[in-house]
């Protein structure tokens, strides 16, 4: 059973694979041939606010020919508010799907539910954990931007300690060489020891570096966060990290010319709305990619499980 419950399990291949059947995915949405799910049923289940991730799974099973059965807001609109556990919501969702798609806002939950379920689970984000298929688009997003995914030196800024796609990028671009991530972070976010020393392990440099003017100089992918919020622990440590890093058009002029900028979305001031104009600017065009790799992702577990 082909659940995706973190990007730290993905090989290299995994990685690869995803991207040439996202490039598939692509040449058959230009043909309008796509119906490998045809009778097949997603369910969506989303304990925590979605736009992109949700309505691109949803557009990918409906692309594929397959229907959607979905709570947008199950913490309130499901029967967890009468106290059913994680557990037992995912026995009974199985039965009425043939794939799972979760997001929740405790880490570990898609584990949990992988552990109990009768059809694939794919994660759709755990809390301030992981975003496995985020980082899959987004290492997608590099090679279509780039031309490859070896030899890069990766600017991460911003939320780098609750970010879940930070965090799971490192595990995906880990896997490639020539890897250098460069860290530009508040006090109150920095990037957790624990993928420092697994991107380490796997040969990648890891560099901290306060000036977000420096790294974006020498950062062939820009990759900024949004400082979230919702995941601090105090309103005074989000009052002192807000606002430290933000990409405008001063910003630009000291970026390489061939260098891309990046961002998961949603923003919340800090890319200014000048920098969408420039060609470097990726964060749209790589919300779109989302649609073909989460379609590969629906037909690695459907349609290849049962080849």
């Amino acid at each position: 059973m082909k659940h995706l419950i973190s990007a730290k399990t993905l090989s290299k291949q995994d990685i690869l694979s995803v991207i040439d059947g996202a490039l598939a995915m692509q040449a058959e949405l230009r043909k309008g041939n796509c119906h490998q799910l045809d009778g097949k049923i997603m369910a969506a289940l989303f304990f925590e606010p979605s736009t992109r991730t949700r309505l691109s799974f949803e557009t990918a099973m409906l692309r594929l020919g397959g229907n959607v059965i979905s709570t947008e807001n199950a913490r309130e609109f499901s029967s967890a508010v009468k106290g059913e556990t994680l557990e037992d919501t995912i026995r009974v969702v199985a039965g009425y799907a043939d794939v799972i798609v979760l997001r929740h806002n405790e880490i570990g939950a898609a584990a949990r539910a992988a552990s109990v379920s009768t059809v694939p689970v794919l994660s759709a984000g755990d809390g301030a954990g992981e975003h496995p298929s985020q980082a899959l688009l987004d290492t997608f997003t590099i090679a279509k931007e780039l031309g490859r995914t070896d030899d890069l030196t990766v600017g991460l800024v911003g939320d780098l300690m609750y970010g879940r796609t930070v965090h799971s990028l490192v595990y995906t671009l880990s896997q490639f060489a020539g890897i250098r991530f460069l860290c530009a972070a508040p006090a109150h976010t920095p990037l957790p020891d624990d993928l420092i020393q697994y991107a380490q392990s796997r040969g990648a440099q890891v560099e901290f570096e306060p000036s977000l003017a420096k790294v974006a100089g020498a950062a062939d992918v820009l990759y900024q966060t949004r400082i979230q919020k919702e995941r601090f622990h105090s309103l005074d440590e989000y009052e002192a990290s807000k606002g430290l890093y933000v990409v405008d058009e001063a910003i630009l002029a000291r970026m390489q010319p061939t260098s891309i900028i990046m961002h998961p979305l949603p923003r919340a001031g800090e890319i200014t709305p000048a920098v969408d104009r420039d060609p470097r600017a990726a964060y749209f065009r790589q919300t779109h990619y989302g649609v073909p790799v989460r379609m590969a992702l629906l037909t690695a577990a459907l349609v290849d499980e049962e080849a």
